[in-house]
Order: C-alpha cells, then sequence, then structure tokens
C-alpha cells in the first residue's frame, strides 16, 4: 500500500508525510474515473460519497469478531441505498467479503417467522 498513491480528505491536516500522499480540500466530489478508490477507517467519508452517488461498489468483510464497542459504518445520516449482492465468499479465516453494487432506493417490507419457523415476507 506504501507505493500506491493515497488521496486523504481532511479539515484539519495542512501536509502528508506518508509517501505517494495527496492531501484532499475542497471538492471532494470530483470523479477520477478508471481507477479502484478504497476508503479505510472514515465513516464521515463513507457516508458523503454515497449521498453524492460515487459509489460503484461495496466490499463489505465482515469478521468473526463480537466487540462490546465501535462505530458503525451505516450510521444515522446515511442515504438509504438497497444494493444488489453480486458475489459473496469466505475466506479460510471465516472472513466473509460482500460484494455489492447499488441499486437505488430500497423497498420496504416485513419479515417474520411461521408457525414452522420459516422466514415469510410481505413485500
Amino acid at each position: 500500500m506504501n507505493g500506491l498513491p493515497k488521496h486523504v480528505v481532511s479539515t484539519t491536516l495542512d501536509r502528508l508525510e506518508w509517501s505517494n500522499s495527496t492531501l484532499r480540500h475542497g471538492d471532494v466530489f470530483e470523479r477520477h474515473p478508471g481507477n479502484e478508490l478504497q476508503v479505510y477507517g472514515s465513516g464521515t467519508l463513507i457516508r458523503t460519497l454515497m449521498k453524492h452517488d460515487l459509489v460503484d461498489e461495496y466490499r463489505l468483510l465482515i469478521y468473526p469478531v463480537a466487540v462490546d464497542s465501535g462505530n458503525r459504518r451505516f450510521a444515522e445520516g446515511t442515504t438509504p441505498t438497497a444494493p444488489d449482492l453480486l458475489d459473496a465468499k469466505t475466506t479460510s479465516r471465516g472472513v466473509v467479503v460482500h460484494i455489492y453494487q447499488p441499486a437505488g432506493e430500497p423497498e420496504y417490507g416485513a419479515v417474520a417467522l411461521d408457525r414452522e419457523g420459516d422466514i415469510v415476507t410481505d413485500s
């Protein structure tokens, strides 16, 4: 990762020391098509990119760990979206990788269990 170009979005930094890094201020919504953009550790940036329809694909990695606290990736204020599942894989260590593509606004319904314990939906 050190050799890859990095764009750091910050409201507090004025310089970067990490090699191949560019500090982004102002219009962070400008598209740079053709290359992959990975976001690490910024729920605020993810929600902003979602709000401006700048996410082409989500790769969610779910680790088999339970903790008593943490940050939600899709917290209050997230733009509602209904992604389509493109692929799902499990690694040898039990990490589940889901690959989704945005598919518009969600349709809401209800889910319940019937008397036999089977899932029943109304949508």
